[in-house]
């Protein structure tokens, strides 16, 4: 079986394409002329390469055509607002071209690589105080402050693959949520372990929902070669307080652990701060309003559908922090 996967040169794009090499599939990778294949070491050789990217509609058509299925995992993610232009160009725009090829070019499935951010955030003023807030695949999104250009790049990019289902396309759309994995920590959630290793002080207060990079690939495997299409299905190992999993990994890594909890007020005095620094410096910044909100977000996410529809289990968070801790601290 032939699959084309786009973004392969990152976190959730590599670990796919390890994992459909090790299942005895021919991996095809589209992939811009100088993109960082680090994530790809030992493997490199295994891949047939296809120079471009999702915006370049005669590499995607030229990669397309050879494959059965394509895994799309290509997408710029980015809370400053000077990316938010490229960022619709190449999540929104990227993605209606790969499905518009992928139905000029009938094949057999497309996995869309979508994000939690996606199903967008319930405005807060409609939240009650002290209840749980408990989302799943039947969130719908609706217009609301809480959710950033990130989400809403998307949501609309979701949109796209609807409409390609909808004119015949098989597909399927995860939504993972944060995703822990081995890759690059200056780039991506990995970044989390280097915030830790570096014995940053300070945490939030609020939940982050998180998922394993191997348990991400592994259930884009299954769907992609299973009779399931039309669906989507949220990925989340579990949720655990900022400070528990800063704890975790600092703990795993022989670090001090963080000690002083950010409250609100104090994160937007921050934000604001490192905003004036980028634009002075022009360097990204460390936090910006969009991750100061999101951060603090009390929110968990329902996996069960997935957990049904696959007979799928989630590796525990703890396992995944030491496994992911060990490699990192291997590399330094």
């Amino acid at each position: 079986m032939k699959v084309l996967v786009t973004g392969a040169t990152g976190l959730v794009g590599s670990h796919t394409a390890r994992k459909l090499i090790a299942a005895g599939c021919e991996v095809h990778a589209l992939v811009r002329n100088g993109a960082n294949r680090s994530l790809l070491s030992g493997i490199e050789s295994s891949i047939t390469w296809q120079e471009g990217d999702i915006l370049d509609l005669g590499a995607l058509e030229s990669a397309i055509r050879q494959v059965d299925y394509v895994v799309h995992a290509a997408a710029v993610v980015s809370f400053v607002p000077r990316d938010r232009k490229m960022m619709y160009k190449v999540n929104v725009e990227g993605t209606a071209n790969v499905v518009n090829v992928c139905l000029k070019y009938p094949i057999k499935k497309l996995c869309h690589v979508s994000s939690i951010a996606a199903i967008g955030r319930p405005d807060s003023r409609k939240f009650q105080a002290g209840r749980e807030v408990v989302l799943n695949e039947d969130q719908r999104w609706e217009d609301s402050p809480e959710n950033s250009e990130y989400a809403k790049t998307k949501h609309l990019a979701e949109l796209e693959v609807w409409r390609g289902i909808a004119e015949g396309l098989g597909a399927v759309i995860v939504n993972p949520t944060v995703i822990l994995g081995e890759g690059d920590w200056t780039r991506s959630s990995t970044q989390l372990f280097r915030y830790v290793y570096k014995e940053n002080p300070f945490y939030t207060e609020g939940i982050a929902n998180v998922v394993d990079v191997q348990d991400v690939a592994e259930v884009i495997e299954k769907l992609l070669f299973s009779n399931i299409s039309g669906e989507r299905f949220l990925l989340n190992a579990g949720s655990i307080t900022y400070e528990n999993l800063f704890s975790l990994i600092a703990d795993a890594m022989g670090k001090m652990r963080p000690a002083y909890q950010v409250k609100p007020w104090l994160a937007g005095i921050i934000w604001r701060i490192e905003a004036v620094r980028t634009w002075l410096l022009g360097t990204k910044p460390l936090i910006t309003k969009e991750t100061a909100k999101s951060a603090a977000r009390k929110i968990r996410y329902d996996n069960r559908k997935i957990r049904e529809a696959l007979d799928f289990s989630f590796q525990p968070v703890e396992k995944s922090v030491s496994r992911i801790s060990e490699s990192l601290l291997g590399k330094i």
